[in-house]
């Protein structure tokens, strides 16, 4: 009966005791969803079995198991981390997605997609290949993306110049992109009624303009006769730009938008 009035004269609990069971009942319960379905269940249970033997020999005072089993372990953990190392490493991305860390790796990521466009542009302009890409911001773009061509692939500049290229069947009409992904290609967008637009915009650009009147989309595009590059937003063109001039508009545009509604997002959420 000693343990039990040892236990019953324990200190009271404060919110530090509280928050401390909370975050390991947490880190647990990630655990189990973590190896739920895969080996390392198995595994799990060959070492709840170590370390229950452990305890036990400590109990009954079998020196000889208990110090068996306290070398054993020390290779055990080795053991786990090679060959649990896909597990280990989809349990740090899954670590990496969560809402706290969302942000600063949501940011970095947008970052890399802008810089990919801008590359693309570039060349773009330089080969004189036309092309439109359309960049989806907060109101969505799915109508346009069943009509092209689903692609879902990440958005990198190679992949890109590729689609453009007039010998490839996905040349003809729009990329729409959405997040750090492209969705679709060979989109077909609406083109614009407006009778006060130069006469040289060609269709790609009416394209863009059209699209942008509609929703709050962002639309590169390149000249295939002048090689110019020129952004649409709100249904407004700005060109010729430099490839330096599309960086700092796109991340003025995407970026920074995208980051103040992450914010807005967090505030809210509070």
């Amino acid at each position: 009966m000693d343990w039990l009035t040892a236990l019953l004269r324990r200190p009271a609990m404060d919110w530090r005791d509280l928050l401390d069971i909370l975050v390991v009942s947490v880190l647990v319960y990630e655990v189990l969803k973590l190896i739920r379905g895969t080996r390392a269940v198995q595994m799990a249970l060959g070492v709840s079995f170590f370390v229950a033997l452990f305890y036990g020999s400590r109990w009954a005072h079998l020196e000889t198991v208990n110090w068996l089993i306290r070398n054993v372990l020390s290779y055990i953990v080795f053991a786990m981390i090679v060959l649990f190392q896909t597990d280990i490493r989809r349990a740090l991305a899954h670590l990496g997605r969560a809402p706290v860390l969302r942000y600063f790796a949501q940011a970095e990521s947008e970052e890399d997609s802008i810089e990919e466009l801008v590359v693309a542009a570039g060349m773009l302009a330089a080969q004189r290949t036309g092309a439109i890409i359309v960049i989806e911001r907060q109101i969505g773009l799915r109508n346009y993306v069943e009509g092209g061509i689903p692609l879902d692939a990440t958005m990198t500049y190679d992949l890109l110049l590729s689609i453009f290229q007039p010998s490839s069947p996905l040349h003809d009409g729009a990329v729409i992109v959405q997040e750090d992904r492209i969705a679709a290609a060979a989109c077909f967008l609406p083109l614009t009624v407006n009778p006060r637009l130069a006469k040289e915009l060609g269709s790609r650009h009416r394209a863009a303009i059209g699209l942008t009147e509609e929703n709050d989309a962002v639309a590169i595009v390149v000249s295939e006769e002048t090689g110019n590059i020129s952004l649409v937003s709100d249904g407004a063109i700005e060109r010729p730009l430099t490839v330096a001039q599309l960086r700092e508009r796109l991340k003025t545009l995407v970026l920074r938008r995208s980051r103040m509604r992450s914010f807005l997002t967090a505030e809210a959420a509070r």
